[in-house]
């Protein structure tokens, strides 16, 4: 998402060239770029005007240092403010209070509260919290089994409820289970609607009532763009929320409202859904979006990502094989591949990069089907074949693709890919970035 957004924004390095100094006349053609790029990014049109007023405001009269061009002089104002645009630092749960700690999720049907409210409880329980989850939508049939199902799966505690019951009543027992229980922490999903209505913020007032939760969080699709900002006011009237939860934002909406929520709100984006997984949930950096959204990538993320999710001691023992000139075989390839599926694949990586390498990276695309093919195809070679790629003729080719059920080709196609991946190991070790980024169109199956 943001990708338009992102490729405006860089068009206003390259327009200022040559300045000592920001002047209100040499940034005018950039400010509408950047106005232009917001509206397109369906950001709410008042606080597309409010920034461009601060970033004019705080652009104007700027000294451009000799190590920058006027452009990224600018790039440099625009980032500082998108981060303070998009709240002032990253805003942490506030489960500071006695146990358990409520925490109450709201917003509209289909805004991801029954799924965030499951990857919440993930999170939480890896922090060692005991958590218990309720769902108080007594409207959606399929809510509560739900969640019920979630919470096994994300290995929580689930606090059962039925349709003929009231969700403040609901709520208010949960919330005696979990003191007589002692978890630390109790979720509530709540009901949605289709759209805002009077009968809906009621209800979810007197659940607020009832429970008075220490974090009350408006889950919000990003895929809603300007209706997000008329739903966030609605909330934001009914409820006292403490924060937002963005969901969906790898999906391909223009992104106005990661930019639009907490203006509107005055609520900061304290979480953000990337991923449909159930460990697809992260914490919200401002001054990281801003990165990625002007084209600096968000490294950081990256690096968190990595180590959450890479084992270890694979990563060492391989890092210390090709150091050591011993080789890449084919095992260490397949071991490769699965490790970057638990990051969320090429693609997901290659977002968090800076503009230029990701361009490098560009065509990198991964078909998850293929993979799982590709894996078949290793795994029907035999430690010797896997170890000793040169061993694989005509014959035991054939053998294989009829032990994987694929073609001859896609083994063909697989060695190829393998060969450029072996490529790719030796740049790592000499340290070549950009040529191993390149390198990485080849490493996986293509679009």
């Amino acid at each position: 998402m943001l990708d338009q957004l992102t490729e405006r924004l860089s068009r206003v390095v390259k327009t200022l060239r040559g300045e000592a100094r920001l002047t209100e006349a040499n940034i005018a053609d950039a400010m509408r770029e950047v106005r232009l790029a917001m509206l397109e990014a369906d950001v709410a049109l008042p606080v597309v005007k409010d920034f461009v007023a601060r970033v004019r405001e705080k652009a104007v009269g700027e000294e451009v240092s000799g190590s920058l061009t006027p452009g990224q002089a600018l790039v440099g104002v625009v980032h500082r403010e998108l981060s303070a645009l998009m709240g002032e630092g990253t805003a942490e749960l506030d489960l500071a209070t006695r146990p358990p700690a409520v925490i109450l999720l709201a917003g509209l049907q289909g805004a991801g509260k029954t799924t965030t409210a499951a990857k919440l409880a993930r999170m939480l329980r890896e922090q060692k919290k005991k958590v218990l989850v309720t769902s108080a939508d007594v409207y959606r049939p399929a809510a509560i089994a739900q969640l019920a199902t979630l919470a096994a799966q994300v290995g929580v505690d689930h606090f059962p409820s039925t349709a003929s019951e009231k969700p403040s009543d609901i709520a208010t027992r949960a919330l005696e289970w979990a003191r007589t229980h002692y978890h630390d922490v109790l979720i509530v999903d709540t009901a949605g609607r289709l759209a805002v209505d009077d009968a809906m913020m009621k209800e979810i007032a007197e659940l607020h009532a009832a429970v008075s939760p220490v974090e009350t969080l408006f889950v919000v699709d990003a895929m809603q763009g300007q209706d997000a900002v008329n739903t966030a006011k609605a909330f934001r009237d009914a409820l006292p929320l403490t924060g937002v939860v963005l969901t969906k934002l790898d999906g391909d909406a223009r992104g106005g409202a990661a930019l639009s929520v907490r203006a509107v709100t005055g609520a900061p984006i304290k979480l953000v859904g990337v991923s449909e997984k159930i460990d697809g949930l992260e914490a919200f950096h401002p001054e990281r979006m801003a990165s990625r959204i002007l084209g600096m990538g968000d490294v950081l993320s990256l690096v968190e990502q990595a180590r959450k999710t890479v084992d270890a001691k694979e990563a060492e023992k391989l890092a210390k094989k090709v150091k050591a000139g011993k080789g890449f075989d084919l095992e260490d390839y397949r071991s490769q591949i699965a490790q970057m599926r638990k990051m969320g694949g090429l693609a997901g990586m290659v977002d968090k990069l800076p503009a230029e390498l990701r361009a490098a990276a560009a065509g990198a695309q991964v078909d998850e089907k293929r993979i799982a093919r590709l894996e078949a195809i290793i795994l029907s070679m035999t430690p010797g074949e896997r170890a000793k790629p040169d061993l694989l003729k005509a014959s035991r080719k054939r053998r294989i693709a009829a032990g994987a059920g694929v073609t001859v080709q896609e083994v063909n196609q697989l060695l190829n890919q393998f060969e450029q991946a072996q490529k790719l190991m030796k740049m790592v070790a000499k340290g070549n970035l950009g040529k191993m980024m390149r390198g990485m169109r080849g490493m996986l199956p293509g679009r």
